[in-house]
């Protein structure tokens, strides 16, 4: 079953996380720990079913994020999931793909 898929993130990708959480909380009081509870929520549908998502650029598939202008960008490995990005939707495309190295 897929749902037993680890999941990495690349260390940019987790750095993008906490910086939206930042951001978000700067915004409104819990708003970040919603956004965090979104991506959480995504991981966790993305783990169910990973292929079930749009393949996207460069042997990659995405996520859109409820609620907020995100999307996860992420690779299926032999050993998993790796998280690519967590890539604002209004940001420059493509910035991540030195990330799949």
């Amino acid at each position: 079953m897929e749902h037993n898929l680890p999941v990495e993130f690349h260390p940019e990708a987790l750095e993008e996380l906490e910086r939206a959480k930042v951001w978000y909380d700067g915004q409104r009081p819990s708003l970040g720990e919603s956004f965090f509870q979104e991506i959480t929520t995504a991981i966790s549908r993305i783990r169910e079913t990973s292929n079930a998502w749009p393949e996207y650029q460069r042997g990659t598939r995405r996520f859109l994020v409820h609620r907020f202008p995100f999307a996860i960008i992420y690779s299926q490995r032999a050993s998993g999931l790796l998280v690519v990005a967590v890539m604002h939707l209004k940001r420059r495309p493509g910035y991540w793909q030195s990330r799949l190295r």
